[in-house]
């Protein structure tokens, strides 16, 4: 189950319905509460506007009827989640009422909103022991997963009551419970001195995972050991190509006279020979990942991870009229040959190297 504060989020902007789906159409198709919101935000903006009025007047006392329906044919049903639906159902009567009490044009079709304040309040009582019973079932199958939507079921206890009897401690130790914990080790088998993968490992963890450094000792063993070796750094020779072009162009030079008396450019061609140079530096980063089960020492996962790098520049020289350059070659020909520093090489490997190593233990983890 969702949170219940998501489904206040998707209750709160249910309104907003593609502008393609008019409340008529919904209204057509028994979407009664969408067809009241789309008709109400029509009329908030245009306040005569005749088809949202005859949408409203008629999706209105259906919508309520249709929603009051539900939360009564549910509460006499063995629906394990009955009451968190009454409190959905009694919001959504709630939330009309709001939206049609800010909007003038609404107002003077529907004159006096109902509401269900007093049902809301009595319905998130029991919401509230509905779920934290709930809760109490996942944490007696005792399996990590049951844990995580034991903690969930807290989480809505709490959310509809706070408070509500022990949902916040239970809440705590459920999540102890689904936390997956990872002791991080750390080793540097090169000359390089690349800094630390410990900023990446650590943004890595949320909410049922927690990933520490070996050294630093956590409440509980660990059920995974990561192990994360920096294994080298190689930067390769400089390759370069060239390719040679010769370029003409017609330039205007004056003009003159012609036969006709008018005056007439005189045209010149001008030619260039362009010679294009390109120069590629690569390099990268190595590490090794492992991730072993505390528990037998298997192998989980194994990976080589790297960083790499591709430099490139362009430029070019010419012999000739420059006049007859235009656009890349006009552009290339300002530039000089480069070179890379090996520092910012070896910087943006390990920047390389970083980043990639937090997106495969991010998509490791994501199954946890």
């Amino acid at each position: 189950m969702k949170t219940f504060i998501r489904m206040l989020l998707l209750l709160s902007t249910g309104f907003v319905i593609d502008a393609c789906v008019s409340g008529k159409t919904a209204l057509k198709h028994g979407d009664y509460y969408d067809a009241v919101l789309e008709s109400v935000h029509r009329l908030r903006t245009s306040t005569t506007n005749k088809k949202a009025t005859a949408v409203l007047a008629q999706a209105y006392p259906l919508s309520i009827d249709y929603i009051e329906s539900g939360i009564q044919n549910g509460i006499k049903s063995d629906d394990p989640k009955k009451w968190r639906n009454a409190v959905l159902g009694y919001q959504k009567i709630n939330f009309i009422n709001d939206q049609i009490k800010t909007s003038l044009g609404a107002m003077k079709v529907i004159s006096n909103p109902q509401t269900r304040y007093n049902e809301l309040a009595s319905a998130k009582e029991k919401a509230a022991g509905e779920a934290y019973n709930e809760g109490i079932n996942f944490m007696m199958k005792a399996t990590r997963p049951d844990y995580k939507q034991a903690y969930y079921d807290f989480k809505d206890a709490n959310d509809f009551k706070q408070g509500y009897m022990e949902s916040i401690e239970m809440m705590t130790q459920a999540e102890f419970k689904a936390t997956l914990r990872v002791a991080f080790e750390e080793i540097n088998s090169s000359r390089f001195n690349y800094g630390s993968f410990q900023p990446t490992i650590s943004s890595l963890n949320r909410l049922f995972l927690s990933i520490k450094p070996m050294a630093q000792k956590d409440t509980v063993p660990p059920q995974q050991y990561l192990r994360v070796v920096f294994t080298g750094f190689q930067q390769n020779r400089p390759s370069s190509s060239r390719s040679t072009e010769n370029v003409a162009r017609q330039i205007k030079t004056g003009e003159q006279k012609g036969p006709d008396g008018k005056m007439q450019d005189i045209m010149q061609t001008v030619t260039a020979q362009v010679v294009y140079f390109h120069k590629t530096v690569t390099a990268d980063a190595y590490s090794t990942v492992t991730v072993t089960d505390a528990s037998n020492n298997s192998v989980l996962q194994s990976l080589n991870i790297s960083g790499p790098v591709n430099w490139t520049h362009d430029w070019a020289t010419y012999q000739g009229d420059v006049r007859a350059l235009t656009g890349n070659a006009a552009n290339l020909v300002q530039r000089k040959e480069a070179s890379p520093s090996d520092e910012d090489l070896f910087n943006q490997a390990i920047r390389n190297l970083n980043s990639n190593l937090g997106q495969q233990l991010k998509t490791f983890y994501s199954q946890y």
